[in-house]
Parts: C-alpha cells; structure tokens; sequence
C-alpha cells in the first residue's frame, strides 16, 4: 500500500466522532450534556434492588468502573485493554490487596491477600488441597447450600468430619454445641446462608486453623478476623462484580500438607506472584478497590454495620408484626444480609407481586428451596429501599 493510501486512511480514523479513545471524553460532561443519563440520583433509585449476588454496589462505584472503561486514569486508554503488568493497574492489585487487610485489621499480622479467578467454589477445592495433610482429617459445619458443596469437595482429599448440621430442619438455623476434633486439620464453617437466611452470630474456639466462607456477608460487620486463618469471600456481593475471590490467609497454615498442589491452586504459588501468577480479572479487581475505597470513605465496617443492623431491624420488626407475614429462620439465626420470609395464606401472592413490582423493587423472590421472598441487604443497598419494601407489605395488610 501506497504512502497516500495509508494517509488517507489515518485521516478517515480521526473524523471519526465516536472513537472510544477519545482523548478529553468526560462520563461527567456526557451527562451533563444529556448524552448518557442521569448516572446521580434519580439513576441511582431506578430499582431498589435486592438481588441475592450479583447485587447492588455503590452508585460512586458504577460511576467510576464505567469510566476506566472508556478512559482509565487519563491513559486514553480502555481499562480493558491496557496490560495487567502495567504499573497502572499493578498499582490496583497493590492497593485492593493492602485496603482489604487494613478493612479487616489484619494489616501486620501475618496474612496476606489474594485476588483470584474461581468463584468462592474453586475454594471447595483449593482449601482441602492447601490444608489437608496426606492421610489427614477436617472438621465442617454443615449449615447450607454452600457448605455442602465445600463439604463435597473436600470428602475427595481426605476424612471429612461433618460435626453438625441443620440439614433436617431445612437449614433454618445454625448448629449450637458441637465438638471440634483437636486433630483435624482445620475447620471449615459458613458465615453466612443467602439461600435460608441464617448467619452465624458467634464463633467457636478451637486450637486448630479455622476457615471460613464469608461470601455473602465479608465487609458488612465488625468481628476479631484475626480469629480466622483462612476467609475466602466471591466477590459478587459485597465487593464487586462476578469474577473474582477475595481470599485472605495467614501464610504459617500453608505447605503443611505433604501432598502435591497443583500450580494453579497452590496458594503460596499466588502470594510469591503478588496475586499475579496468570491474568487476573482487572476489571472485577478494580471495581473491587473502587467498592473498598467507598467502605474507607463510609468509615470503614464499623460504621457499615451500623446502617446494616437499621435495615435489619426495619424489615424483620414488619415481618413480625404483620399478621400475613413470617419468616423461615430461627430468630436468633437470622441474618442482616438474606431477609427470607413467606406469606402466611399463598392466596395473597399475586396483589403482593404486583404491589412490590410496582414500587419499583426488583429481585425479591425467594429461592426454589425455601419458597416465598428473600431480600438481600447488602452494604450498597439503601436504607430508604429497606423503607419502601415495609410500606409495600403494611399496602397489603391494608387492602387485605
């Protein structure tokens, strides 16, 4: 191809008025322009939105995720496109690994933070493969869905002890007054149930590492994390978008096990790499840091838990009190992220939909195992949301 050929070519790519690479695009003069919507308040309510993950997060959070999409931090570049050794985004893996142990308090104190690809049900499989020695033992709560699925996996490496479960009623509440073997090799417990509706409110004490899966409910309260050896947590609901796994381990548990771990799964391999032993997922990472910096800025989760126990306390003060309302766990079980209630008399399930549809409320239906509703208040989701769904259900009783 010819010199002019190739010229005319460069001119015909810059008239064109939409490239994405736009040197001085704005997300904030597209609004204002009336280019894009109102990304600010009135966006923000569209939907008060209980979806149990992915779920709501931060309008602050959207807003910024979208624009390292078109322009990450005036590079002229897409987010998406740009190299994940680059010092620009090897900045955000330094940053959401360091913020997620100062959240915690666990700055100092041995543990380190990894970003990894798999979903919370990868750690099913690593934990065993990281944690339980040859010819060894673990110890697991068997408090829902999800823990069974952890339990799954690890029957594969070893002798799988499940010391308690609510399985018989349902999962509608947390085991109370098991024994942990003081030989297994760790630990393994639930915080939280999306799908029942149940949370653990306390911890036990034992001499061996405990593991927890904090997947629906990390970053929503205060608790001494330093109890935990190992936290793993998807991201989809606290922290960011699907994609991603936060895992948080104390790095004196690992390479104990004599078994061979394979690369991918091996956690030292992930903490030698600085979280970089293949592509991590950038975006999801840097949505996550986005998310956790919103937290910081909240005050950090002493001051999220706070907002957390008001919505709590708003949704199941109505449920109780309201005649064609109950909820299916065990009250002093129940947990401040997964609302799960029904309605008393299933003839009113038709008004109820149509009622809370058009309040402008979107995921509320329950999952297939218990029936009825679940609402998931998650960190993001508003007060002022919780307030609607309460004045929808005192509707009801109203023209009942």
């Amino acid at each position: 191809m010819d010199t002019s050929k190739i010229s005319q070519l460069i001119n015909k790519q810059k008239e064109k008025p939409e490239h994405i690479h736009q040197p001085h695009f704005n997300l904030e003069a597209q609004v204002n322009s009336g280019r894009i919507k109102n990304t600010h308040n009135n966006y923000t309510m569209k939907k008060h939105n209980y979806s149990a993950g992915p779920c709501i997060l931060p309008q602050d959070v959207f807003e910024k995720s979208a624009q390292a999409i078109l322009n990450f931090n005036g590079m002229d570049l897409s987010l998406l496109e740009i190299s994940h050794r680059d010092k620009a985004f090897v900045s955000v893996m330094e940053e959401a690994r360091a913020l997620a142990l100062e959240l915690l308090g666990l700055e100092g104190k041995g543990y380190q933070a990894l970003f990894l690809h798999g979903g919370a049900s990868l750690e099913f499989l690593m934990v065993p493969y990281n944690l339980m020695k040859e010819n060894g033992k673990a110890a697991y709560l068997d408090t829902g869905t999800w823990a069974s699925g952890a339990i799954k996996e690890a029957k594969h490496f070893g002798e799988t002890l499940v010391i308690a479960s609510s399985k018989p009623e349902n999962y509608n509440h947390i085991p109370k007054n098991y024994t942990i073997p003081s030989d297994a090799n760790y630990f393994h417990c639930t915080s939280n149930n999306t799908i029942f509706g149940t949370q653990m409110k306390s911890f036990p004490e034992t001499n061996i590492p405990v593991v927890c899966d904090m997947s629906s409910d990390i970053f929503s309260r205060s608790l001494d994390f330093s109890k935990f050896d190992l936290i793993y947590a998807g991201a989809q609901k606290n922290m960011g978008p699907a994609g991603v796994t936060l895992v948080i381990v104390k790095e004196e548990i690992l390479g104990k096990t004599s078994r061979y771990i394979p690369s991918m799964l091996d956690y030292q391999q992930h903490i030698d790499k600085e979280s970089m032993y293949n592509t991590p997922p950038v975006f999801a990472v840097y949505t996550s840091l986005l998310t956790l910096q919103w937290l910081k800025k909240m005050g950090g989760i002493a001051a999220i838990e706070k907002i957390n126990e008001a919505k709590a306390n708003l949704l199941y003060a109505e449920i109780d009190r309201n005649p064609l309302f109950k909820g299916t766990a065990v009250k002093e079980d129940r947990s401040n992220m997964n609302a799960t209630f029904v309605l008393n008399d299933k003839s009113h399930t038709e008004i109820f939909d149509q009622l809370w549809k058009a309040a402008g409320i979107s995921g509320l239906t329950g999952h297939r195992s218990v029936g009825g509703y679940r609402a998931s208040m998650y960190n993001a989701l508003p007060l002022e949301s919780v307030q609607v769904l309460v004045d929808v259900m005192k509707d009801l009783e109203n023209k009942i």
